[in-house]
This record gives structure tokens, sequence and C-alpha cells, in this order.
């Protein structure tokens, strides 16, 4: 059986960044009067932003975690400072060549799709900014925001196949550039789990979870699937 079906995390993966995530997730922490490092907060990248949020607060020891309305907060503040950076600032673009690889998978007849712990509001600005839609080059997209859990459960992975009516766990790949794109893709029992690993973890970090293949470049792809 042929993968019929690859599923790219979009942050660090497939759009170019500059630890801009990490930096902004840090900075609602911190205007909450909690001090957290970046090296805490990229132990969360690629998880639901709320589950983030939460997750940084209870390690922190902040009462205040439990406490849904304050989350809610702090995540409409992180939203508006993404969507903010996403729309406008100079660096925000695809890596390289990713555009080229969605189109020779497409050639070769496998669906190419985005799933993201971001929520649906910052995914829409990410995929209207690099134009993958305007171009034909994805086939769905599905955030964290629309699943009962984000990663590592696989439920985005399950909902992409639904709706582009993929019949096969074993016809998928999920790609991503953290620990939690790997459980995920595990979790769900695809085919291929690949690590890229010029994204938010090191190919050391990436060594530690559940994966397939590793990969520095998106190129390196093709001769995989």
């Amino acid at each position: 059986m042929g993968i019929a079906l690859a599923v790219f995390d979009i942050a660090g993966t497939t759009l170019h960044d500059e630890s801009n995530v990490a930096l902004v997730l840090q900075q609602t922490i911190q205007l909450a009067g909690v001090a957290v490092t970046l090296e805490e907060v990229n132990e969360v990248m690629g998880y639901a932003k709320p589950y983030a949020i939460r997750y940084l607060l209870q390690q922190k020891k902040d009462s205040r975690y439990s406490e849904d309305a304050f989350i809610q907060e702090l995540h409409t503040r992180f939203v508006a400072d993404m969507k903010a950076h996403y729309a406008n600032h100079p660096t925000v673009r695809e890596k390289e060549g990713v555009s080229a690889v969605f189109a020779a998978l497409k050639a070769k007849g496998i669906k190419v799709a985005l799933d993201t712990g971001f929520d649906r509001a910052i995914t829409n600005v990410i995929v209207e900014r690099v134009g993958w839609q305007q171009k034909g080059l994805i086939d769905a997209v599905v955030t964290s925001d629309e699943v009962p859990h984000g990663r590592p459960y696989p439920y985005m992975i399950y909902r992409i196949m639904e709706e582009l009516e993929i019949r096969s766990i074993q016809s998928v790949a999920k790609i991503g550039d953290t620990t939690s794109d790997l459980e995920e893709g595990t979790n769900a029992g695809c085919r291929y789990v690949i690590g890229v690993t010029t994204g938010a973890y090191s190919r050391e970090d990436l060594e530690k979870g559940p994966h397939t293949h590793l990969v520095a470049s998106l190129d390196e792809l093709l001769s995989i699937l």
C-alpha cells in the first residue's frame, strides 16, 4: 500500500520560524506575572495553546491554571499577538522549497494536508499569507480547536482522513518538528512518522521520540514517500 496522504505541521515544519511562537507564548505567560524560560516554553511547542498555557502555569504552581476563564483570557491575548505577527511581520514565509515539495507530492497523487496546535483564527492568517490554498497546494487544514483534543491525541489526523476519504491509516504519513507531532502520528498509527530537525526541536531531541525517519529538509520526503 502506497502513501495517499501526507499531514504536515505548520510552524517550524512548513513555515519559517525564528522561535516566534515560543517568544509570543513566553510573553503571554510573563504578562500574567509568571516567569518562564524559552526552554520551558519549547517543551510544549506543538500542543494546543490553551493546554500549553495551562500546563506552564501548573508547572509554576500558579493556582490560576485551573481557572478556565483565566486560561481563555491568556489564550485570547496570545491569538491576537500571533495573528498580528503572521499578518504583518516581514520574516513570515514558507520554509525553503515547501511549495515545490507539496506540488511534487500532489503530482504523485498524494494528498497534502496541514494540522496544527494553533486555532483556526491564527491558521487562517498563515494560510492566507503564504498562499498555499490559492495555489491549490493543500487539500485540507484541521486545527486544534476543531477536535476534542489536540496533539498528542490523533484526532486531527483522523478528521483529515474523514474529510479526504482516506481509508487506511497505513496510507498516511505524518511530518512535524516537535515530539508532540511524532507522538500524534504514532498514536494515530501512521505508516510513516517523520521528524524535521530544522524546526523547534533538534535532531537529538527528536531521536528520543517515536519516529520512522528524521530529515533535515522536506526535499528528503520525496525519496521516502
